[in-house]
């Protein structure tokens, strides 16, 4: 971890829109801000994979459970905080026909048909960036560098090598240019700090601090188990995959992401146990373990406001149990 603390808890969140959701071990809750004196908030609920099948609670299986059911809380909860956000904005313009035909078409679904397309359209771009570009762009290098190339004096083994570091580093570039253009972006901006806001209130309830915004002004953003540093361990995990699949299977070039991305549930079962193990403890190596990912929370996460920090302390007094059931660890620090 990058600070000790007094215990460790199973608490954790995500920001949204103008809000932050919490989920603990009985209940989640989000919390939006709809006015200046104004907090809505609202328990969300899914069913979890591990609750229907048990063997998703095994070690390594329980990491691909937890990323779709994080996924589809986060969906959930981004919902709904978009819906708070619209409802308490103040229209200003008349429509334009264009948005008044929507209205009549889809009516109150309308967020909903949104958000879909543009699911649907950031897992197609993501696919296309992060696991075809990369191996295409080695291809074309390789007609102008011959160590990315097959000779007889450059072995499978070594171009294989090659195309996972590069394939990983043009990733983790791409990944990192992409949050810092969005992070200009004035709505992402607020969005980085309800994340900060977030991370600051789970380390004062970890340092047995009253929830105040005072208190929690004084924590630190950057926490170990946080979706950045699960992202970039992914990242990293898929350099030392990749090394076991071959750079052009059966002779051809195409199927090289086609594998990774069926291998993306070995990569996440391996992540989040390496986010746990970082969760629960401090030494040399978890520290360098969650480093990379503590660095990119830099620019994920922002210094949040007054107002932002109570949006946050509200939602964590929501699902914190009454039975101590969310403590993973006494530090006793």
């Amino acid at each position: 971890m990058s600070k000790k603390t007094k215990k460790i808890t199973s608490i954790g969140g995500s920001a949204l829109i103008e809000g932050i959701m919490m989920r603990g071990p009985k209940k989640s809750t989000v919390c939006v801000r709809t006015g200046k004196d104004e907090i809505y908030s609202e328990d969300i609920s899914i069913t979890t994979i591990p609750s229907k099948l048990s063997f998703f609670k095994i070690p390594f299986f329980r990491g691909i459970a937890g990323l779709i059911d994080s996924m589809r809380l986060s969906y959930k909860s981004l919902m709904l905080s978009a819906d708070k956000a619209i409802e308490s904005a103040e229209i200003e313009e008349e429509p334009s026909k264009f948005e008044k035909w929507l209205d009549e078409k889809f009516g109150d679904k309308l967020v909903k048909v949104l958000m879909v397309i543009a699911s649907v359209f950031g897992v197609a771009l993501a696919v296309g960036l992060f696991f075809f570009l990369p191996s295409f762009l080695f291809d074309l290098c390789g007609n102008f560098i011959p160590a990315f190339r097959e000779s007889d004096a450059n072995s499978p083994e070594m171009v294989r090598l090659w195309k996972s570091i590069f394939e990983g580093v043009l990733k983790i570039v791409l990944f990192l240019g992409y949050i810092v253009i969005v992070s200009q972006l004035s709505d992402m901006k607020r969005v980085f700090m309800y994340h900060g806001a977030e991370h600051k209130t789970i380390f004062c309830y970890e340092n047995e601090e009253e929830l105040t915004v005072a208190n929690v002004k004084k924590q630190t953003r950057f926490h170990p188990r946080c979706g950045t540093s699960f992202m970039v361990i992914m990242l990293l995990l898929g350099i030392v995959i990749g090394l076991f699949i071959p750079a052009n299977p059966f002779g051809v070039a195409f199927l090289r992401p086609v594998f990774k991305i069926l291998l993306i549930p070995v990569t996440c079962g391996i992540g989040y146990e390496l986010i746990k193990l970082c969760g629960k403890h401090d030494n040399a190596f978890t520290r360098i373990i969650a480093a990379p990912g503590l660095w990119a929370q830099r620019i994920t996460t922002k210094e949040p406001d007054d107002s932002m920090i109570e949006v946050a302390i509200e939602a964590i007094k929501a699902v914190i149990p009454e039975d101590g059931s969310d403590i993973v660890k006494n530090c006793g620090c």
